[in-house]
């Protein structure tokens, strides 16, 4: 198999974990008359995927603001959470909330194809008042084993992500045990690779193959940033996939990275 080109479908093996992660900017794109609605083709697109677990972000809740811009019954505003619509047949969903507009308000989801343990937690890990950001954390039973996903969007000033990092190193150590596997997943807005070394303080090691180029996933129509990451604990990569392609442009300013995990050795 191509590890860079790995298929989509329900094919790959029971002990791999696909993950993928993904900003889709609220299922909007555009402003003023060229505002269009993505969010049922986003639809199309996270089936697409085929992965066992869809980290999310931005995802909308609700907004009344955009379900008054979009109000046809039939390819409109969808009545149902973002979360929970764009969901595969079959999947559990987690959503928690980020951010409180005076219209609405959105968030971070898990989609998953794999039995969520517990209940979602949330953790606020907003570094000034102008940018509200959390971590939504969920527990899966994955074959027996348990596996932990963290979805996380940090903030748009370099010195915020740094503090959030710390804050999801110290949410870490708080309640994931150690001997458990852990997924932490979402966009870091890392433009300067500059998370690199605060993150492996963690503990947990990125998602790429050794000696491969990071995934540029940022903006999807010219990807040129690396903004979108996964990072392990107890499990590797074998192979990643950035979908591209006209499509893929249309839905999101973001493209969404997979990575396909397997269980570390012992």
């Amino acid at each position: 198999m191509n590890p860079l080109r790995f298929p989509k479908s329900t094919t790959h093996a029971a002990d791999v974990l696909r993950v993928a992660t993904y900003n889709i900017h609220k299922g909007v794109r555009g402003v003023g008359p060229q505002k269009r609605l993505e969010i049922h083709n986003l639809v199309l697109g996270i089936e697409a995927l085929d992965a066992d677990l869809v980290c999310l972000q931005e995802v909308r809740n609700f907004n009344h603001r955009e379900a008054r811009a979009f109000p046809d019954p039939h390819r409109g505003w969808p009545k149902a959470s973002q979360g929970d619509y764009l969901a595969p047949d079959g999947y559990q969903v987690a959503y928690r909330t980020n951010a409180i507009t005076p219209e609405g308000e959105h968030g971070n989801a898990l989609l998953s194809r794999w039995p969520m343990v517990g209940d979602p937690g949330h953790h606020d890990v907003s570094d000034h008042r102008f940018e509200q950001r959390g971590l939504l954390h969920v527990r899966l039973d994955w074959n027996g084993t348990p596996v932990h996903a963290i979805v996380a969007h940090l903030g748009l000033m370099h010195s915020s992500r740094v503090r959030q990092v710390e804050r999801i190193a110290a949410f870490i150590q708080q309640h994931i045990p150690k001997d458990e596997c852990l997924i932490v997943a979402g966009d870091f807005n890392d433009w300067g690779e500059r998370l690199g070394a605060p993150m492996k303080a963690t503990g947990l090691r990125r998602a790429q193959l050794e000696g491969g180029a990071a995934a540029r996933t940022f903006p999807s129509r010219m990807p040129l940033f690396s903004l979108d990451r996964i990072y392990t604990r107890g499990l590797h990569c074998i192979g990643t996939h950035v979908p591209r392609g006209p499509s893929w442009a249309r839905m999101s300013d973001h493209l969404p990275l997979v990575a396909e995990l397997a269980l570390d050795a012992g």
